[in-house]
């Protein structure tokens, strides 16, 4: 175990700060900050703002130009050791004649990894392990796409205190609406986890019933996430809004026989319907690091029992639906107490009136 002093941690906290400042920008690549310290003096500064751009370290190195022989470089994720779109990292480090590389993680990353250890044979002293946990935090997509070959899945739902999320079917022409069960402030709240998710995910029958944009709107970006359906029979309409940038891409369970502005892939299961997990997988292909859900309860419910939801994002807004409206997941009846999925809580916040939950499976 490597013995931090107070400073290090306090060079990587400034680290994983930089790095944050690319959340909504980075992707496919992941969230990288640096700092650079002679002594106890901070001589350059860096963050990696999009792909194909200048990464973390060779901001931070510029800044600092020559003071940067001797110091020490503090960095959220290992040292690239590979040619991607921007050369090695670790050569322009061994070349500025850095002593001492401290990281808060390993790249996992396999094409990307092993720059510690190219950083250690030629001398360079080469930590890692300082605020790990957050620096995986800050990459939980990154991480996921490269070990599991799938998106980090969040799931959005917006609900009442009696866990319902749409109108039934007994409120003729409303059935199914949605907009708004929260208040204001939690829409707002909730374009920014949009903004920072490389795709937006719902169902052809979210579509159907509020013929949403899913963009980002409340929130200032540079880039609007992709957006994906689930539309298994390919009832889409050519004039859905969702379609209007051609900025989306339907999965279906069909042959696409349709002239639609959207890429249309066909990826049946054994019912005709769309097979979830190789859809993540393929979006995991495309550089999805973060998929962002918000769709109806039906699709809601077959992702969680498919094993496709890694996390939930739950706004709960102080107002009742009654029984004949929607609920948040369509899931089947269980016998026993024993059989109930778990979640664990990770934050509770109030968020205006509504209250914010943050669990995992």
């Amino acid at each position: 175990m490597n013995d931090f002093s107070a400073f290090d941690h306090a060079m990587m906290t400034r680290a994983l700060a930089l790095a944050a400042q690319g959340l909504f920008t980075t992707t496919p690549n992941p969230r990288v900050g640096c700092v650079l310290a002679q002594g106890e003096t901070v001589v350059g500064e860096g963050w990696h703002a999009s792909a194909g751009g200048p990464h973390a370290e060779v901001i931070a190195l510029g800044q600092a130009g020559a003071r940067a022989a001797g110091a020490t470089l503090y960095v959220n994720l290992e040292p690239c050791s590979h040619q991607g779109r921007t050369p090695p990292c670790t050569d322009l480090i061994v070349k500025s004649k850095i002593k001492r590389v401290v990281a808060a993680m390993l790249d996992p990353n396999p094409q990307a990894a092993h720059g510690g250890a190219r950083l250690a044979a030629v001398g360079i002293d080469f930590e890692h392990g300082l605020l790990a946990d957050e620096a995986q935090e800050l990459n939980l997509g990154f991480v996921s796409r490269m070990t599991r070959q799938r998106p980090w899945v969040r799931m959005k739902i917006a609900a009442t205190l009696d866990g319902r999320t749409a109108l039934g079917a007994g409120s003729g022409a409303n059935a199914g609406r949605s907009q708004w069960i929260t208040g204001a402030e939690a829409r707002q709240d909730g374009h920014r986890w949009r903004a920072r998710a490389c795709a937006i995910l719902t169902g052809i029958g979210t579509v159907q019933a509020d013929d949403p944009r899913f963009s980002v709107r409340e929130v200032a970006t540079p880039r609007q996430p992709l957006r994906v359906v689930v539309d298994s029979r390919l009832e889409i309409s050519s004039q859905a809004r969702i379609l209007a940038d051609g900025n989306a891409l339907i999965f279906t369970g069909l042959e696409n026989q349709r002239k639609l502005a959207a890429e249309v892939i066909s990826l049946p299961n054994k019912s005709n319907k769309v097979e979830l997990p190789l859809m993540l997988e393929e979006l995991g292909r495309r550089g999805v690091n973060e998929l962002h859900v918000e769709a109806g309860w039906r699709l809601n419910g077959s992702l969680v029992r498919e094993g496709c939801v890694d996390e939930f994002l739950i706004y709960l807004n102080p107002s009742f639906l009654g029984d004949d409206a929607q609920g948040m997941l369509a899931l089947p009846g269980i016998s026993s107490l024993d059989e109930k999925i778990k979640i664990r809580i990770t934050s509770l916040d109030r968020i205006g009136d509504d209250i914010r939950i943050l669990a995992r499976r």
